[in-house]
């Protein structure tokens, strides 16, 4: 199992081929960008659980790729280091003032920077930040986005799940289990970038339960794409046998169905709030009742 996903921004080749390979090598995914535009585009598809951002770079310096993270709000949870040449006490106070986590000079030393690493992602989950499997928002942070719904306008939350899940653990394991929340996860970044706006909030909101809260005017278009793109793609997790029947052969003979998506959704547009209790509990009975049909 991976110890977590690494964006490693930086336009020095052997640096960021070198930070690459061993943090690799530590058990960690890791991706590059060279450019501060690549990596923007790449957290919006796929969330790192931490940056390691150098400040200089070819199209925009370390800062204006920081303080574009902090104030969007799909990516503004991820930990960032800070990794660059200067040493200068203001360079420091101004990457710690616009949010990075930590800041290291180069040169700089490995095992310190592996330390960094790991104390950062660690500390970030166990103040229930993030989900460990998916590296999306989760506890604290989703509570904060639901409070912020009661000073907002405009905005749709969608709740999803992922029916018939606790049959495919027990037949095969929970690390392909782990594997088909990756997937849903992707598919939910993916799809909110492509249909959503910037300031989109994608959560884990328990094992097999998925939030967004979006400000888009085509919420019926998301719905529908997440569906389909679910339902068709997660049937890849199983074997051949199980998809040819359609699902799996429980003991007492009835067949489990292939895994779906499930979805409630609630909005401000149709209804008025008056505390974040309201709206989870009513997102939670549009799903029930979309579970049924």
């Amino acid at each position: 199992m991976s110890n977590g996903r690494i964006l490693v921004v930086e336009d020095d080749f052997d640096i960021s081929n070198m930070l690459r390979i061993f943090f690799t090598g530590q058990g960690y995914q890791v991706e590059v960008a060279a450019r501060g535009g690549d990596a923007l585009e790449q957290c919006r598809k796929q969330l790192p659980d931490l940056i390691v951002l150098d400040i200089m770079l070819p199209d925009m310096d370390g800062y204006t790729v920081c303080r574009e993270l902090r104030t969007t709000t799909r990516t503004s949870h991820i930990p960032i280091i800070f990794l660059t040449q200067r040493d200068e006490r203001s360079d420091r106070i101004a990457g710690l003032e616009l949010g990075a986590d930590d800041y290291i000079t180069k040169p700089f030393d490995i095992e310190e920077l592996k330390l960094r690493v790991r104390t950062a992602i660690r500390t970030h989950q166990r103040l229930n930040m993030t989900d460990p499997k998916t590296g999306l928002p989760s506890g604290r942070l989703i509570e904060d986005q639901l409070r912020e719904l009661m000073r907002s306008k405009d905005w749709s939350l969608i709740l999803l799940g992922i029916e018939h899940m606790a049959p495919f653990n027990d037949v095969y394991g929970f690390v392909a289990g782990d594997e088909v929340l990756r997937f849903a996860s992707m598919i939910l970044n993916e799809v909110v970038d492509a249909k959503g706006t910037l300031n989109d909030f994608i959560g884990h909101a328990s094992n097999d339960t998925f939030i967004i809260i979006t400000r888009s005017n085509n919420v019926s278009g998301m719905v529908e794409t997440l569906r389909s793109r679910f339902n068709e793609g997660v049937q890849s997790h199983y074997n051949f046998i199980h998809r040819e029947q359609g699902g799996i052969e429980m003991p007492d003979g009835t067949i489990s169905p292939l895994m779906r998506l499930s979805v409630g959704v609630v909005s401000d547009k149709t209804q008025r709030f008056t505390d974040i209790r309201e709206i989870t509990e009513m997102a939670a009975e549009m799903r029930r009742l979309d579970q049924v049909n």
